[in-house]
């Protein structure tokens, strides 16, 4: 198959599953390579996500490497065969390639977790909460690249919209509602985004207060995407330089457990939106 300049945070991730199934049976990448038929550099970029791989050549491996997790191996040959060319293609060159990589997470999410302490969760931002917090970046956007960054964030919130979505848990701190990334105005119509969201099946809504005792998590802010399977699960956390994407098994048995803690210490929903709608009242 032809290479890829820019392999996809997905497409590097059916990669990264494969060299570690490799890894698991003990085999060197010239032996795998040589199962394909193929030399070590093939097998490199097939492992990076450089180059791309069929359901064949999927399966093989997978019965050499003796994986016997046939819910592994049939969510790797979606992965190799998938030809989705969703909407966010058409921000490619013009938006970060996190941005579009985060894009396609959700769509092919099985669920989605999100803890937020500090800024409402994208999802459920308003277009003037998100141009408010874009606006803010140092050095600023251009205008017009600005507005492409509010208008793929409201775009995204089509996952959760379609006639099958994906179903949604946010953990949100009472800072992150009370904090005015734009004015008064702007903060009582985002409380409000979020209660109008919280209606619906498939969302959940809860809050910590402020006043909660032995809360000790305040950098537990994440997202937490579904895979087909739990293995396939993917962490993304605000980094230092940029996003990073977490996909080792023991951060994300780690990060699993810190979201049953944050939601544990939370108000259940029905208390969640009485707490919201107070805070409309005192704006």
């Amino acid at each position: 198959m032809a290479t890829r300049r820019n392999p996809t945070a997905r497409q590097i991730r059916l990669g990264v599953e494969l060299r570690r199934l490799r890894e698991a049976a003990g085999l060197k990448a010239k032996e795998a390579a040589a199962l394909l038929g193929a030399d070590s550099v093939q097998m490199s970029q097939i492992e990076s996500g450089v180059s791309g791989v069929s359901e064949e050549r999927v399966r093989r491996l997978a019965a050499n490497y003796a994986c016997a997790d046939e819910a592994l191996i049939d969510a790797l040959v979606a992965m190799a065969t998938e030809r989705t060319h969703g909407w966010w293609e058409e921000y490619r060159g013009t938006l970060p390639a996190p941005f579009l990589d985060l894009s396609e997470l959700d769509h092919c999410a099985t669920f989605r977790h999100d803890v937020a302490v500090i800024h409402v969760p994208g999802l459920l931002q308003t277009e003037t909460y998100a141009r408010a917090l874009f606006s803010y970046m140092t050095p600023e956007l251009p205008q017009s690249e600005l507005e492409l960054w509010v208008e793929h964030r409201m775009r995204r919130g089509i996952v959760l919209e379609t006639p099958a979505p994906v179903p949604y848990k946010a953990v949100i701190h009472e800072a992150a509602l009370r904090i005015r990334v734009g004015d008064r105005d702007a903060t009582r119509a985002q409380l409000l985004r979020v209660l109008d969201a919280s209606d619906a099946d498939h969302v959940t809504v809860r809050v910590i207060p402020l006043h909660l005792d032995g809360f000790a998590g305040a950098g537990a802010s994440m997202v937490h995407l579904g895979g087909a399977v739990p293995r396939l699960d993917t962490v993304i956390r605000d980094a230092p330089h940029g996003t990073a994407f977490i996909d080792a098994e023991a951060q994300l048995a780690h990060f699993r457990t810190l979201f049953r803690k944050v939601e544990g210490a939370s108000l259940d929903a029905s208390k969640s939106r009485d707490f919201i709608h107070q805070l409309t009242k005192e704006l």
